[in-house]
Formats: C-alpha cells, structure tokens, sequence
C-alpha cells in the first residue's frame, strides 16, 4: 500500500536538529522523499509497522509530530502533482 508519511520535528535545539535528520534517515530507507519533510512509501504491513515503530522511538512526542496517510493500493487515482521535480514509479526499477 502506499502510506505519505509527513513529519514535523523541533529543531530549535541540537537535539532537535539530530532527531531531523534521523527521521529523514530513516523515512529514505523505506521511500522518496517528495517535499522537504514528505515521504511517499510503498509498504507491506510489515514494513509499515516496523517504519512507524522506529520513527515514534526517535521523535519528542512533546515538541515533534508524525502523520501517516494511507493512500492504499489503487493509490495512482489519488495522486495528481503539478509543477517542478517531475514523479517517479515507486513500482518501477530502483537505479543504484
């Protein structure tokens, strides 16, 4: 299914700024990256799982915020983009 994951994480501290990027690490080995701070993921329900557990064991729940939205399997119909950075076939071949 796809899943958009949006986050939102405080980065007025160091603590902050390390917890961006680990979220961003972690989001880049499960999806692409589509917006500064927006994943588009093509996930099992384990893969889904085992994403939102990682991210909820980086973020301060009391400063950061996660969104997770389930766009499913027949996802291409809910998808329109405009504009710059061109889109990608997440099914398609990953180049390396």
């Amino acid at each position: 299914m796809m899943v958009l994951v949006t986050y939102d994480v405080n980065t007025e501290s160091d603590e902050g700024k390390k917890r961006l990027r680990k979220v961003a690490k972690e989001c880049v080995n499960y999806g692409q990256r589509v917006q500064n701070s927006v994943f588009e993921c093509l996930l099992d329900p384990a893969q889904l799982a085992k994403l939102k557990h990682s991210l909820c064991a980086i973020i301060d729940e009391e400063k950061d915020s996660l969104r997770f939205y389930y766009l499913g399997k027949n996802w291409q119909r809910r998808v329109e983009h405009f504009g710059a950075k061109g889109g990608y076939n997440p099914e398609g071949l990953l180049m390396t």
